[in-house]
């Protein structure tokens, strides 16, 4: 069972849209349109199943190989000399 609702009745019944995702996703929508959707996280888990989005997105394939160089800017300002 899919539940929606607007942002503002979210906002004020939190505890009632936590209710709802229990049975299902719950819709949140924004001026009418769909702009989120609330799962438990054991709904999360079967959909993104064993692979963590945070776990693969935290150090990707090559990052530690990459040298950076930040550009150095001609109008850096210089510390003051007291001389």
């Amino acid at each position: 069972m899919t539940t929606q609702m607007s942002s503002r009745e979210f906002n004020q019944d939190t505890s009632g849209a936590k209710k709802a995702a229990e049975q299902g996703p719950v819709y949140i929508t924004d001026r009418g349109r769909p702009a989120h959707v609330l799962l438990t996280f054991e709904a999360y888990e079967e959909l993104v199943g064993s692979h963590r989005v945070l776990d693969l997105l935290a150090q990707p394939a090559g990052v530690a190989d990459i040298d950076f160089v930040a550009p150095q800017h001609p109008d850096v300002a210089l510390p003051a000399s007291f001389d």
